[in-house]
């Protein structure tokens, strides 16, 4: 069974599936077969066929050669809204169950899966199930990408301490750099290194990485 680990972020756009890329790439470095999975992507394109294709997946796919969309990318939403008011608004209940199902038939073909969050920690799937529970659901360690911009310390610090408060492990965190000059960057990345050690990647500032 593979080792898994889902992908959260202190927000929304601050580089989620740019991170997850960077660490694919990393353990493919080392020889590890490595799959992703995005359970659930609002924000989706009408493809020619009538299917609906996130932005998200496409890059991960890209990066792993996964071509089972249906597996890796269970609930698709049109509307670049909540996930849980574009599923209410297509009538679709998220069910953790199914994702889970997906997920270990993943983790049997790999030796890596990386599950890629939709928004925050907290962001809800539904009126009784949002990002936190499905992480702890799936029981997967969590890698926090920190968007490195004015106010991350407050949003990252938040964050650690919600995961941990959750009963999930914190494996670890990434300092994406979102903005090209962050005032004080180096200050700021010392004081989350003081407070959540040291990032697994500190990636630099690129115009396209969301």
């Amino acid at each position: 069974m593979a080792q898994g680990y889902f992908i959260t972020g202190t927000d929304t756009e601050i580089g989620k599936t740019h991170s997850a890329v960077q660490l694919i790439r990393h353990w493919q470095a080392q020889g590890k077969r490595v799959l992703a999975m995005k359970p659930v992507a609002s924000g989706c394109e009408l493809q020619p066929d009538g299917s609906l294709l996130n932005d998200d997946v496409v890059r991960l796919t890209a990066a792993t050669g996964q071509t089972d969309l249906a597996l890796m990318n269970p609930y698709r939403f049109l509307p670049p809204v909540s996930p849980h008011i574009a599923a209410r608004e297509a009538g679709v209940s998220i069910d953790p169950v199914l994702i889970v199902e997906h997920y270990q038939r993943l983790a049997a073909d790999a030796d890596v899966v990386l599950v890629e969050g939709a928004g925050g920690w907290l962001a809800p799937l539904s009126d009784t199930l949002d990002m936190q529970g499905l992480a702890q659901q799936l029981q997967l360690p969590v890698i926090l990408v920190v968007g490195m911009r004015l106010g991350c310390i407050n949003h990252a610090l938040l964050t650690a301490q919600a995961i941990r408060a959750s009963g999930c492990t914190l494996a670890g965190w990434i300092a994406n750099r979102v903005v090209p000059a962050q005032l004080a960057f180096e200050d700021n990345l010392a004081t989350l290194t003081r407070a959540l050690g040291e990032p697994l990647l500190s990636l630099p500032y690129e115009a396209r990485a969301a």
